[in-house]
């Protein structure tokens, strides 16, 4: 683990904090704003849910050909773009006028650039550049985004106690500024990084287009799978306060909560990319879905604090596996020469999977259903898409 850390903490360091900042634009954190939202436009739970899955669907289909990018410019050029991009809408967000096609371009640019673009830059550079412990580096990445997880919740109901929505916005883009010159230095020797990067693919045989991962087999027996998490998290992240009403949990509980995901979420990075640099990707991605599997029965089920706690962590847990995982399949099947391109394609699908849950969800609760509606839906989703590769995948 120490030499791991070693070959290049700064690049761990730049995975970290730039799939930390990303956070500003994924749905845990923009829910936190939900009722702020929808009281300053008068929305409800679904039409709401239907402005974000829009906004949410128009940043997936350009992230389609933004986000490969990657594999062609200097990563500094790119991470420097992204992060401007996000900065611009938190700061829009402190002039945001009582205009629903303002609010429409804020979400896009927070969807696009933070859980978009910010969170594939992570992963991609995390997996391209640490060889076979591409699985521990995925995972260090990735504990910037649990600690926002984990973290930002509780500062932003604090802060709550002081300043308005719009202002906690405007703290957010002034972090962001103070973040530039550490990207900087985080990529400083991004050149040489490159050129050794190069030297060890060289005998890299496929190069992938968009086109050619759509259509192969693999890709579309995998892609249910390992979207799914994307789809359920959201929809029960998004409108976690109606769940949280019908269980009769309080706001206080969600905070508690909140600790208990974010630790297990960390665990699961801790534990999830070792192992996965240790297993078969294609045969442990299948145990992916089975914490949230087991959270969701639970919360259908039971009402007591204890088992939110439990939801909690079982939600963090598969949280906290699901980017190793995924990660180190597509560089299993696909290489790394090309895997700009493969998790550009697979990222824009994971931010379409998210922007449907919110208004699919957001419907069935305007409808008068349930959590159970929506727990059975997840329960069937999971089961499906973890047959598709054991019915289909000869492991060839």
């Amino acid at each position: 683990m120490k030499n791991f850390i070693l070959y290049d903490p700064k690049l761990l360091l730049y995975g970290f904090l730039i799939i930390f900042f990303a956070s500003y634009g994924q749905t845990f954190f923009i829910a936190l704003f939900n009722d702020d939202i929808k009281n300053l436009y008068n929305l409800s739970d679904g039409q709401f849910g239907m402005v974000y899955a829009l906004a949410t669907t128009f940043s997936s289909l350009l992230l389609i050909n933004f986000a490969k990018l990657i594999d062609f410019i200097d990563l500094r050029i790119y991470s420097f773009v992204v992060t401007i991009g996000l900065l611009l809408p938190c700061l829009a967000v402190y002039f945001l006028p009582e205009n629903i096609i303002f609010l429409f371009i804020i979400i896009f640019a927070l969807r696009f650039f933070g859980q978009g673009a910010m969170t594939h830059a992570g992963i991609t550079s995390m997996t391209r550049y640490f060889g076979k412990n591409r699985g521990k580096a995925i995972s260090f990445g990735n504990l910037g985004g649990m600690l926002g997880v984990m973290f930002l919740p509780m500062i932003v109901v604090y802060l709550n106690k002081f300043f308005d929505f719009k202002q906690i916005w405007l703290i957010c883009s002034l972090s962001i500024i103070f973040f530039l010159p550490v990207l900087y230095f985080t990529l400083s020797n991004q050149v040489d990084r490159q050129s050794k990067f190069k030297e060890l693919i060289k005998d890299e045989k496929r190069i992938w287009t968009t086109l050619q991962v759509m259509k192969n087999k693999k890709f579309l027996i995998y892609l249910p799978l390992t979207t799914s998490f994307s789809f359920i998290g959201t929809g029960l992240m998004f409108h976690q306060i109606f769940i949280f009403d019908q269980k009769g949990w309080t706001i206080d509980m969600l905070g508690t909560g909140f600790i208990f995901l974010g630790a297990f979420s960390i665990i699961g990075l801790l534990f999830g990319g070792p192992l996965i640099d240790l297993l078969n990707p294609r045969k442990a991605i299948l145990y992916l879905m089975l914490p949230i599997f087991i959270g969701i029965i639970i919360i259908l089920l039971f009402e007591n604090f204890y088992f939110l706690l439990v939801y909690m962590s079982l939600f963090g847990l598969n949280l906290g596996i699901s980017a190793p995982f995924t990660g180190s399949l597509w560089a299993d099947l696909f290489g790394v020469e090309s895997l700009g391109t493969v998790k550009a394609l697979f990222h824009a699908i994971v931010v379409l999977a998210s922007a449907l849950s919110p208004v699919i969800f957001g419907y069935i609760i305007d409808w008068g259903f349930g959590i159970g509606i929506i727990s059975i839906i997840c329960l069937i989703m999971i089961i499906t898409s973890s047959l598709l590769p054991v019915i289909f995948d000869n492991h060839e």
